[in-house]
């Protein structure tokens, strides 16, 4: 009984500072899991800031290119650039094939 005794002593001995240390790893291993994924948060935050950004961006460039393809824009410009008029309804001819 006294031998069963000082094996489990040792046993002890040299399991217990292995349980300390595993507690402590693992301590240390959720301390930086944290970190980490409050560092990806942040990160993804500014990923869909950037996004909100393009998609402002993207629909003001669909409304300048629809301004840029009306028909009072393609006339102005002829007009003024290009010095092009709309002839008068008496000088239009139509052509049938």
């Amino acid at each position: 009984m006294n031998a069963l005794r000082k094996i489990d002593g040792r046993v002890l001995a040299l399991l217990l500072p292995v349980l300390w240390l595993a507690a402590l790893g693992s301590a240390a291993g959720a301390i930086y899991v944290k970190h980490r994924s409050r560092e990806l948060f942040v990160e993804l935050e500014k990923k869909n800031a950037e996004r909100d950004r393009l998609e402002i961006e993207w629909g003001q460039l669909q409304l300048e290119q629809s301004a840029w393809s009306t028909h009072a824009f393609v006339e102005n410009l002829a007009a003024t650039n290009l010095h092009m008029h709309i002839p008068p309804p008496a000088q239009i001819e139509v052509v049938a094939p």
